[in-house]
């Protein structure tokens, strides 16, 4: 099965205690569309300015990601600047320019509308919404969300929640949406207000999986040197959907193997600037590092 990721398509400049990286590929939609190409065909919906580099368009190539559904348009591609400080779990935006993703609402191409997996990659919820309804008879659908959109877009994301199978979201967003601190409890109410499945990342803790049939802690791969987390998130949930869509079979049966390849993917991510580790990432090597995650967790 094949995959669609829509979300932002952008350039990071991406700034460390150590190092200075400008104009990197970046966006929650090229994180995840490369991770999920690992696993799945995908293709890809996003709009990239008349800036955006050809280099850019060979690494979607390289992967295989489908790119009817990328728009070019005149003017500056999504822009995002940060800086992170040593403790990388700390990082400060310098400057965000949107350029032509703002209020970008895109037609689906025909031949996309009926992808059975979908990943709403982090974007403003009226856009996920708007790319739902045009789409038709899909098996799961994923959204991703971050706190800026609880805070300027929480209506239309409550809406969202309610027409999509998973929501994926870190611990301290799951407090602020349910105004609960003890985040077991929150899951609980996320369920309530739709989705039948609810990941809750915790970062280089790994992540919480709630199902119908219960909890599942999931452990994130040990790393020796954090390179740069930007797009971490994204690679995480792109990894799993592409898993979901290549294992087939019922969704529950596979969830827990997907949720351990999304975290391996996703740690590939981090030992790069943007997405310069994971696209010289191999299957292979996923797999091995996955076989690792799982002799240290066995017991």
């Amino acid at each position: 099965m094949s995959v669609l990721v829509v979300g932002t398509t952008a350039l990071d400049s991406i700034k460390t205690p150590y190092s200075e990286n400008p104009r990197l590929l970046g966006g929650s939609a090229s994180h995840a569309a490369v991770a999920a190409s690992f696993f799945s065909p995908v293709s890809i919906v996003g709009v990239v300015g008349s800036d955006f580099p050809e280099d850019y368009i060979s690494l979607y190539k390289k992967h295989g990601i489908d790119l009817e559904g990328l728009e070019r348009k005149e003017g500056q591609t999504f822009f995002w600047e940060g800086e992170y400080e040593v403790n990388m779990n700390n990082r400060q935006t310098l400057e965000t320019v949107l350029g032509v993703i703002e209020g970008w609402l895109p037609a689906i191409p025909t031949g996309l509308q009926e992808k059975q997996y979908i990943l709403l990659a982090n974007c403003e919820p009226k856009l996920q919404r708007h790319i739902l309804s045009q789409t038709k008879n899909s098996r799961f659908v994923i959204a991703d969300t971050m706190d800026l959109w609880l805070n300027i877009a929480r209506d239309e994301l409550l809406a969202l929640l309610k027409e999509i199978d998973c929501l994926v979201l870190n611990d301290s967003e799951a407090r602020q949406l349910t105004e609960e601190d003890n985040v077991v409890v929150a899951l609980k109410q996320i369920h309530d207000l739709g989705p039948k499945y609810v990941i809750v990342k915790k970062g280089e803790h790994g992540a919480i999986l709630s199902t119908p049939k219960g909890l599942f802690i999931a452990p994130a791969f040990p790393l020796t040197k954090l390179t740069d987390p930007t797009g971490a998130g994204d690679s995480f949930v792109g990894g799993l959907i592409g898993y979901l869509a290549a294992a087939g079979g019922d969704i529950e049966d596979n969830f827990r193997k997907a949720i351990i390849h999304g975290s391996v993917t996703a740690s590939f991510c981090c030992e790069g600037f943007g997405l310069n580790a994971t696209t010289e990432a191999t299957r292979d090597a996923i797999d091995a590092r996955v076989a690792e995650l799982e002799a240290l967790v066995r017991f």
